[in-house]
């Protein structure tokens, strides 16, 4: 097929990232690997996203730490950045709604460009706003849209990148909202790296709400067995055990330097609900 033909994509991966891994970027790679081996996709850019403080997870450590130790992680990728928005938001964030932040600034992106360079400074400010506005409008539609609609917009496609332990998540009670999966699933996308242990395919034959929209949902088989979590490696690190070679080496010296990761720091959000479940359940004990 024709590279002009392809639908370009970006995916992105929203996650905690602490700290982040090998395999949070390997993840990128395998997804990568696998749209493009279909013949129908380009992956023109992977976006990490690290959750804000605001998320409330036991042992979750400042977003601003982590945030520095994604980009330390990404250095050597050509391809993948690290975006701060999510982690810079007062609040916890939906991850549909940080889809939607990124939507829309690709759209603002790909179509803002085209403002004619010679106009005056103030008309090509009201023309960008304008753009951006009509861009914005243009992305709500679409959400209630049939699904595939998105597909036919000029622009990256934006896709969710996740491990098979979040797509299981969305069968947990009050951690997500039943109308945000479904725009997940059918109005983006989503890219799922399977774990040993893990069976994808068939949570999805478990559910009605994934089955229509199985098509949209791209399962990708790690053959090379490897259950490194950060959970993990901040368990070794509170032990003085080494993480070398789980973990990107500049990330390392940055957690030493710093003495990131002890028995006390595990205890932050201690006894603290998790922001999802108090948002979506009203618990706030």
């Amino acid at each position: 097929m024709d590279c002009a033909k392809k639908t370009k994509v970006v995916l992105l991966s929203c996650g905690s990232f602490n700290p982040v891994t090998n395999m949070h970027l390997r993840m990128f790679e395998l997804a990568r690997d696998q749209l493009e081996d279909t013949g129908r996709y380009e992956v023109v850019k992977g976006i990490l996203s690290p959750v804000g403080d605001g998320y409330k997870k036991i042992g979750l450590i400042e977003a601003s730490h982590r945030v520095e130790m994604a980009k330390l992680a990404v250095e050597s990728s050509s391809w993948i950045e690290v975006d701060s928005w999510e982690s810079r938001q007062a609040d916890w964030q939906e991850t549909v709604k940080v889809l939607r932040h990124h939507r829309e600034e690709l759209l603002s992106g790909e179509q803002g460009t085209d403002v004619v360079v010679t106009v005056k400074a103030d008309r090509k400010r009201k023309r960008m706003d304008a753009i951006s506005i009509s861009n914005k409008r243009k992305h709500r539609e679409m959400e209630v849209a049939p699904k595939g609609l998105m597909h036919k917009t000029d622009g990256p496609h934006l896709m969710l990148l996740c491990g098979a332990d979040v797509l299981e998540s969305f069968g947990v009670p009050g951690l997500w909202k039943n109308e945000d999966i479904e725009k997940i699933v059918g109005s983006y996308g989503l890219v799922c790296i399977s774990r040993g242990g893990s069976n994808p395919e068939a949570f999805i034959q478990g559910s009605d709400l994934l089955w229509e929209h199985r098509s949209n949902i791209h399962v990708v088989q790690e053959w090379v067995a490897n259950d490194v979590s950060a959970t993990h490696i901040r368990r070794a690190l509170r032990r003085g055990h080494s993480v070398r070679y789980l973990l990107p080496d500049p990330v390392l010296s940055y957690i030493q330097e710093r003495r990131l990761y002890t028995a006390e720091s595990e205890q932050t959000n201690a006894g603290v609900v998790l922001a999802p479940l108090q948002k979506h359940t009203g618990n706030h004990d």
